[in-house]
């Protein structure tokens, strides 16, 4: 599902998203949200979006994916007044951690979190800038279960609708929301 952005806001944020053509390899029309960061008035447009949407599902956590994600959900978190929970690449966290193996296009990434950082009754919220190819949201979504936590839904500022992302989510998401802020 896509959020019903106001229109001000929806031209707002698309306004401060820059293309960058061929990067990070030839061919590849990069979306980058740097300059949406930098502007106060958009950046806060988004927090208050996505501080909506964490009030909707009812989260008592929020989770945010390495690495932009961590920058949109923290201050979410802080806003909600909600604990925030980073989900890392392997081996960035000290400590005891629950680790989760995916499929990327070729070969395979491995991401975690604090064993400790969700419990039984937790109601977790995950954020991140982009869905693509959905690989790292599923993956997240294994290890919040697996820490006994429940999904209580998934939003991204931008869903690249040319990539199978929404549909390799669907399972994984076992009736959770899905919500695109944008979608390109």
């Amino acid at each position: 599902m896509t959020v019903e952005l106001p229109t001000e806001v929806r031209d707002l944020l698309l306004g401060r998203i820059t293309d960058v053509a061929d990067y990070p390899q030839p061919g590849v029309m990069f979306k980058d949200i740097t300059p949406l960061l930098a502007d106060p008035k958009a950046f806060g447009a988004l927090t208050d979006a996505l501080v909506e949407l964490a009030a909707t599902y009812g989260a008592t956590k929020i989770v945010g994916l390495e690495a932009r994600g961590f920058i949109l959900a923290a201050p979410v978190a802080v806003q909600a007044g909600i604990g925030f929970v980073p989900v890392r690449k392997a081996g960035k966290l000290p400590g005891a951690t629950l680790l989760q193996s995916y499929d990327l296009e070729y070969g395979s990434a491995q991401i975690e979190i604090h064993a400790e950082a969700l419990e039984s009754g937790d109601r977790v919220m995950v954020i991140d800038d982009v869905l693509a190819t959905g690989g790292t949201a599923g993956a997240s979504l294994e290890l919040i279960r697996r820490a006994g936590a429940e999904v209580a839904g998934v939003a991204v500022l931008m869903e690249l609708s040319f990539l199978p992302g929404r549909d390799r989510l669907a399972g994984p998401l076992a009736g959770a929301p899905l919500d695109a802020l944008i979608v390109v």
